[in-house]
C-alpha cells in the first residue's frame, strides 16, 4: 500500500532524468505556519493543507490542531469537536462552549439529543480554517467562547482568476478505499471586469460503510452529501475603496431507515428514522476602506438556516411496545434553527504619543429562532452586543484590552401549556487583557486573562432555574515563542510556540449533575525547515480536568487524552512533496470509569503530492494518501465508535 505513495515521485524524477534535481532552489515551506506574531493561541489551516489532508468532513480538517479532539469525526453525522475539553458530549453534539462561523455566520444548533454537531457542510468549499483555542481573541465574534472558535472562509473567484479578466475553473475527483468513497468538486470562476467576479461550485461526496482495523463494520451510516456555493463580489467607488460580497452556501443530506441515535450508544432503544437535513447560509458583506487610517468599515449580514426533519419508523425500537411511544417522540421531532446576524465593525489605526493603536469597535444584532418540537421547546433569542478591542503597540510591547457587553431577550413561542415564565432578560459584561513582548532576538513572551459568560439557551425553557443563569468562565494563559533563521544550519527556519492555560467554568448548566469544571494544560506547535527541502512539523497537547459533582470532585469526563503529532516531510523538487505523519495518543488514566477506550495508540499516515509545473500536466495535481497505514484497530478516547482502518485516498485535480 505504501508503494502507491512513490509511484508519482518516480514518474516525476524520470520525466526529466537528464536534468539534475537542484534541491537548493526549492521553496522552503512546511505543512503549516506557526502563529508566533500573536498572543492568541491560533492555528490556521490554509488551502494547500486542506487539499493535502484529503479530509471528508470539517472535523477532519482541524483534528491536527493541538488541543482539538474529534468524536467520530469521519462522518458528518454523529461527529463532534472537542477543544480543550469543551464541545461535544456523549449526549449532545455541542455544549455551546465552541463557536463555529462560516464567513461570519454562526453555525450549529443547541442541545439536540444524540445528534452530532450539526455541522453539515463540505470541506472542499473552504480555502481557510482558523482555530482559536480558549477565550482570548473571541470578544469581537461572540460570547460564551470557552473551548474555542472555529472560523471557515469560503473560496473566492479571484482565487482562481488571479484578479485577471476571464474564465477559470478547477475539477477535482477523489477516491477512498475504506467505504468506497467518491467525491467530485467542480468550480467555475468568471471575472468579466476588474471590479466584478463570480464563483460557482458544486460538490458531491458519497461514502458507504467503513470498516475498522479488524475488518468489522464501524456502525457509521453511509452518506451522500451534495453541496454548492454561489458567490459574487462587486468593487466600486472612485478609488475602488468599496465592495459588496454576496454568497449562498447549501448542503443537503437524506438518510433512510437509519438509527436515530447518531452516537450509537442507545443499543437500538431509540429506533430508526427517515431523516432529511438542509443547511444553508446566506451572507452579504459590505466593506468601505478609504484612504484614511481611521476608517475601515465592514458590515456583515448573515442568515443561517438548518432544518432537520425526521420520521420515526414504528417497530424499529428494541423497547417493549408499551414504551415505544417514548422513542417516537424523539424520532418524530422536527428541528429548525434560523439565525440572523448583523455585525458592523470599524478598524482605526492611529497613534497616541509613542503608542500605536489598532482599534476595532462595533456592534452586533442577533436573532435566533428555534421551532417548537415534540422533544424540545421553541422560541426566539434576541441579542444586542457592543465590543471594543485595541491592540496597542510600542516597540516590542503589545497590550490588547478587549471588552464586550451583551443583552439577551428569550421568548417562548407556540401554543404551549406551561406554568413557567415565557420571557427572560439577561445581560453580561465580559472581556480580557493580553500582553506580548517581542525581543530583538526572535523570542517572544506573552500572557492573557479573559472572562466570558455563556448565556442561557432556548432548549432550557422547561428548566426555569437555568434561564437566568449564565455559565461563567475565566481563562489564564502564559506562553513563549521563537522564530529565527540559520538556527542549526545555513538557510534553515525554526518556529516554536508553547502555551500554558488554566480554565475555570462555574454555574454550569450544560452537563447533568456537574456544576463546575476546571481544565489546565500545555499546547506546543513547532515547524522546522531546511534549505534542502526537509521539514518537520510537531504539535502536542497535554490537558487534564476536574469536575465538581455529587458526591464530590472527580476527573472531568470530557477531558481529552494527551497527544503528540509529528510530520516528517521532504520537498524532492518544487513539484513533489512526500510526508510521513505519526499520531501518538497516551493512555487515558484520568478517568472516573476506565473502559477499553482508555488505551493508548499510535497511527501513521503517509502523503504524496505532485504538482507538475510544465508540460501537458501543468495545472494538474495528484495526491495519494494512506491513512492508518498499519491498519491499527483502536477506538479514540471520547469517540463512541472505533476509528476507520486503513484508508487509501487518491485525488486528481486540474485547474484551467
Amino acid at each position: 500500500m505504501g508503494g502507491c505513495a512513490f509511484i508519482f515521485p518516480l514518474a516525476a524524477i524520470a520525466q526529466d532524468a537528464a536534468s539534475p534535481v537542484l534541491l537548493e532552489t526549492i521553496t522552503i515551506e512546511s505543512k503549516r505556519d506557526v502563529a508566533t506574531d500573536t498572543a492568541i493561541p491560533r492555528t490556521d489551516v490554509d488551502q494547500q493543507e486542506i487539499e493535502d489532508r484529503q479530509a471528508s468532513t470539517i472535523a477532519e480538517l482541524i483534528d491536527s490542531v493541538p488541543g482539538v479532539t474529534l468524536m467520530n469525526g469521519n462522518t458528518p453525522g454523529g461527529s463532534g469537536i472537542n477543544i480543550r475539553g469543551f464541545g461535544a458530549t456523549g449526549s449532545y453534539g455541542t455544549d455551546q462552549m465552541i463557536m463555529i462561523q462560516v464567513d461570519g455566520a454562526t453555525q450549529g444548533s443547541e442541545e439536540l439529543y444524540r445528534i452530532g454537531t450539526q455541522l453539515y457542510t463540505d470541506p472542499a468549499l473552504y480555502k481557510e480554517v482558523s482555530v482559536q483555542r480558549g477565550t482570548v481573541g473571541s470578544f469581537e465574534y461572540g460570547s460564551g467562547v470557552v473551548g474555542g472558535l472555529v472560523q471557515l472562509r469560503t473560496k473566492d473567484a479571484s482565487d482562481f482568476t488571479g484578479g485577471e479578466i476571464g474564465w477559470a475553473g478547477r475539477q477535482t475527483f477523489e477516491f477512498t478505499s475504506n467505504g468506497d468513497g467518491i467525491t467530485s468538486s467542480s468550480i467555475l470562476a468568471w471575472q468579466p471586469t476588474q471590479d466584478l467576479e463570480f464563483l460557482a461550485q458544486y460538490v458531491r461526496r458519497k461514502q458507504e460503510r467503513q470498516d475498522d482495523g479488524d475488518g468489522n463494520d464501524l456502525g457509521a451510516e453511509p452518506f451522500d452529501l451534495p453541496s454548492y456555493l454561489l458567490k459574487g463580489k462587486y468593487t466600486f467607488g472612485a478609488a475602488r475603496d468599496q465592495s459588496i460580497t454576496l454568497s449562498y452556501n447549501d448542503t443537503q443530506i437524506s438518510e433512510r431507515d437509519v438509527p436515530y441515535d447518531q452516537f450509537g450508544l442507545g443499543g437500538g432503544s431509540f429506533g430508526n428514522v427517515d431523516r432529511d437535513i438542509d443547511t444553508r447560509t446566506i451572507v452579504a458583506e459590505y466593506e468601505y476602506n478609504p484612504d484614511s487610517p481611521l476608517i475601515h468599515v465592514t458590515a456583515n449580514l448573515s442568515y443561517s438556516d438548518q432544518k432537520i426533519d425526521s420520521t420515526y419508523i414504528w417497530g424499529s425500537s428494541t423497547l417493549p411496545p408499551a414504551q415505544e411511544p417514548m422513542a417516537a417522540v424523539l424520532g418524530n421531532a422536527d428541528h429548525r434553527y434560523e439565525t440572523t446576524r448583523l455585525t458592523v465593525k470599524n478598524t482605526a489605526d492611529f497613534a497616541t504619543g509613542s503608542f500605536q493603536h489598532d482599534l476595532r469597535t462595533g456592534f452586533e444584532i442577533i436573532h435566533k429562532k428555534r421551532a417548537e418540537a415534540a422533544s424540545a421547546p421553541g422560541g426566539t433569542d434576541r441579542r444586542f452586543a457592543l465590543f471594543v478591542v485595541d491592540d496597542i503597540t510600542s516597540g516590542g510591547l503589545t497590550i490588547s484590552p478587549a471588552l464586550r457587553y451583551e443583552t439577551q431577550e428569550l421568548t417562548r413561542q407556540g401554543k404551549v401549556a406551561t406554568a413557567n415564565p415565557t420571557t427572560y432578560d439577561n445581560d453580561a459584561v465580559m472581556g480580557g487583557l493580553s500582553l506580548r513582548y517581542a525581543f530583538n532576538n526572535g523570542f517572544t513572551v506573552f500572557g492573557s486573562a479573559a472572562y466570558t459568560e455563556n448565556m442561557p439557551i432556548l432548549d432550557d425553557f422547561d428548566t426555569p432555574n437555568y434561564m437566568g443563569q449564565s455559565q461563567k468562565a475565566r481563562t489564564w494563559e502564559l506562553g513563549a515563542s521563537y522564530e529565527g533563521q540559520d538556527v542549526l544550519g545555513s538557510g534553515d527556519q525554526l518556529a516554536v510556540k508553547a502555551n500554558l492555560f488554566n480554565t475555570d467554568l462555574w454555574d454550569a448548566t450544560s452537563y447533568s449533575g456537574v456544576t463546575a469544571v476546571s481544565t489546565k494544560g500545555i499546547e506546543l506547535e513547532s515547524s522546522y525547515v531546511m534549505a534542502s527541502g526537509f521539514y518537520v512539523d510537531l504539535n502536542a497537547a497535554i490537558i487534564e480536568g476536574d469536575q465538581t459533582a455529587a458526591p464530590g470532585a472527580n476527573y472531568w469526563t470530557y477531558a481529552p487524552a494527551d497527544q503528540l503529532r509529528v510530520t516528517l516531510g521532504q520537498h524532492l523538487t518544487d513539484e513533489l512533496d512526500l510526508s510521513w505523519e505519526t499520531v501518538a495518543v497516551a493512555r487515558m488514566d484520568r478517568v472516573n470509569a476506565p473502559t477499553p477506550e482508555t488505551a493508548g495508540y499510535a497511527v501513521h499516515n503517509i502523503r504524496a503530492t505532485y504538482r507538475p509545473q510544465t508540460g501537458v500536466l501543468e495545472g494538474a495535481e495528484i495526491r495519494v494518501g494512506v491513512e492508518n497505514v498499519f491498519d491499527r484497530d483502536y477506538q479514540p478516547w471520547l469517540a463512541t465508535r472505533k476509528a476507520p482502518g486503513r484508508n487509501i485516498k487518491l485525488t486528481l485535480a486540474k485547474s484551467f
